[in-house]
């Protein structure tokens, strides 16, 4: 079992930044690419981000490509998602996940989620 718990939602005005961090718990966090994913109010979750098991490749929904960075700490056993130029567009629960595949866009290649934390932009 791995236990994921993201933090660092929050309101914020168009234009701004916001960093979340999920901290894995569990099983060996490196062993895992981990994905980000949101789900506007009344909509279907959708991916965002996600980083192989070493951080060394990342891919990005075309949404965010550009404005949002997915990185990890594997000595941390935390993954980050740095989201800049915010938009009202952006305002979600945003969830992490991991999964013991290569890394992917289709979230029902992971396994495990965290409970998400609240993102609001205002515009």
């Amino acid at each position: 079992q791995v236990q994921l718990v993201e933090s660092g939602g929050g309101l914020v005005q168009a234009g701004g930044s916001l960093r979340l961090s999920c901290a894995a718990s569990g099983r060996t966090f490196s062993n895992y690419a981990m994905g980000w994913f949101r789900q506007p109010p009344g909509k279907e979750r959708d991916f965002v981000a996600a980083i192989n098991w070493g951080g060394s490749n990342t891919f990005y929904a075309d949404s965010v490509k550009g404005r949002f960075t997915i990185s990890r700490d594997n000595s941390k056993n935390t993954v980050y998602l740095q989201m800049d130029s915010l938009s009202p567009e952006d305002t979600a629960v945003y969830y992490c996940a991991a999964t013991s595949t290569y890394g992917s866009r289709w979230s029902n290649e992971y396994v495990y989620w965290g409970r998400g934390t609240q993102v609001t932009v205002s515009s």
